[in-house]
């Protein structure tokens, strides 16, 4: 079992920065430590389906932002940290959700899909006002 938990959301004018934190835990002898693991965010608008924000695989080399978002979300990771980064520049009121961070243990799945993603976290709510 992987524990995911977000934490960095709240309340931000439009324009303002937040970056969100996801931190991995696992159970003792659990093989899936966070080094092994895709990593992804999602969000989810008030009455939308969740869509994909961004995604990166388990080094940390390789990273992808949905197209819509590039130029002002960043994703990262510190696998000593155990711990995924998003981080939101410029921010819209459009930004406005719960922002959940995800784990893959899959090493060839199609990351932007929820359904490729085994570990959820609980979500962190970005409120961004005009």
């Amino acid at each position: 079992q992987v524990l995911l938990t977000e934490s960095g959301g709240g309340l931000v004018q439009a324009g303002g920065s937040l970056r969100l934190s996801c931190v991995a835990s696992e159970d003792t002898g659990n093989y899936y430590t966070m080094n092994k693991l895709a990593m992804g965010w999602f969000r989810q608008a008030p009455g939308k389906e969740r869509e994909f924000v961004a995604a990166v695989n388990p080094s940390g080399i390789d990273t992808g932002v949905v197209a819509s978002l590039k130029g002002r979300f960043t994703i990262s990771r510190d696998n000593s940290e155990k711990t995924l980064y998003l981080q939101m520049n410029s921010l819209r009121p459009e930004d406005t959700a719960v922002y959940y961070c995800a784990a893959s243990v899959s090493r060839n799945g199609d990351y932007y899909l929820a359904t490729s993603y085994d570990y959820w976290g609980q979500g962190t709510q970005v409120t961004v006002s005009s």
